[in-house]
C-alpha cells in the first residue's frame, strides 16, 4: 500500500515539474524572438509583444475606441475611454487593479501605435522634402 502511495507521488510530482518546464521554455522562447526582433530594428514586431503583450487590437477593444486608421485616431476620444474607465475602477471605489492595470497599457499601446505612426510620416515627409536644418538664434 505504502509503495503505491510513494509511486503516485512521485509520478504526480514529476508531472508537475515536466509542466513548469515546459512553460519556461515557452516564455524563454517568447522572450528570444522579441529580443531578436528589437535587435534586427523590426519594430512592428517588437511593438506587437510590447506593453505587456497586447496587441493594437485589443488595447482598442479593452478601451473600446476604433483602430487608427493610416495613423489618424481621435485621441481626445481615446483619453476620455481612458479617464472614464481609470475612475470607474479605482480600488478604492471598489474597483479592480488588475482591470484599471489593463486599461492604462492599452491606452499606452494605442499611444506608441500613434506615435510610431506619426515618427514615420515625419520620416517621409522629410526625405520628400529634404532635410532643413533647424532655425538657429542669430545674435545682431
Amino acid at each position: 500500500m505504502a509503495h503505491r502511495l510513494i509511486t503516485q507521488v512521485v509520478v504526480v510530482g514529476s508531472r508537475v515539474i515536466a509542466r513548469a518546464f515546459v512553460e519556461a521554455y515557452r516564455q524563454a522562447s517568447a522572450t528570444s524572438k522579441y529580443a531578436q526582433a528589437s535587435v534586427r530594428g523590426d519594430s512592428a514586431t517588437a511593438n506587437n509583444i510590447a506593453s505587456s503583450g497586447l496587441t493594437l487590437d485589443e488595447a482598442c477593444k479593452i478601451l473600446n475606441v476604433p483602430q487608427p486608421k493610416a495613423g489618424e485616431t481621435d485621441m481626445k476620444n481615446v483619453m476620455e475611454r481612458f479617464k472614464r474607465l481609470f475612475d470607474v475602477n479605482e480600488p478604492s471605489k471598489g474597483g479592480s487593479f488588475y482591470l484599471q492595470s489593463k486599461i492604462l497599457r492599452a491606452r499606452e499601446r494605442i499611444e506608441l501605435e500613434v506615435r510610431e505612426i506619426e515618427e514615420q510620416a515625419q520620416t517621409q515627409k522629410e526625405m520628400k522634402e529634404g532635410w532643413k536644418p533647424p532655425k538657429m538664434y542669430k545674435p545682431r
